[in-house]
């Protein structure tokens, strides 16, 4: 197996307070800035920063589609991290100064598939994402 990195950033001009509170929001903003790949987004326990737990089902293409169960931590201030409990998924939020706005960059990383599957995987997947990343930060400049 072999380790999948997907990872796109976005200039914010909005304050990184700002930001790292509409990142940290998983109950208003969240469901706010979540694209047509993302369905039964749902808050289970928490809802603004560590100690959240949210599910949803991602579905990156026609056929791939993932349940993901996070978990929410802060290892660090301006940085969120999204531990999925049903895959070795792994996503982080990071959110910094830039001027007078912020840089928000998102990195996911998961084992991907072994054989020519796994090849397709980390050929393709990355792009995928980034594509799906990019349409969410779109929808978090606009609020923001």
């Amino acid at each position: 197996m072999a380790k999948v990195h997907a990872e796109t950033e976005r200039t914010i001009g909005a304050p990184v307070d700002k930001v790292r509170a509409l990142v940290a929001d998983y109950t208003e903003t969240r469901p706010k800035i979540l694209t047509e790949h993302y369905r039964d987004y749902a808050v289970t326990e928490g809802g603004t920063g560590a100690g959240t737990k949210a599910t949803w089902k991602l579905q990156a293409t026609s056929k791939r589609v993932r349940d993901v169960a996070a978990t929410v931590t802060e290892p660090e201030p301006g940085t969120l991290v999204e531990t999925d409990a049903n895959s070795s998924m792994v996503t982080k939020w990071t959110v910094v100064p830039a001027g007078a706005g912020s840089v928000v960059r998102i990195e996911t990383s998961w084992d991907g598939a072994g054989g020519i599957g796994g090849f397709f995987e980390k050929t393709f997947a990355p792009a995928g994402l980034k594509r799906i990343y990019d349409g969410v930060l779109g929808k978090l400049a606009e609020l923001a």
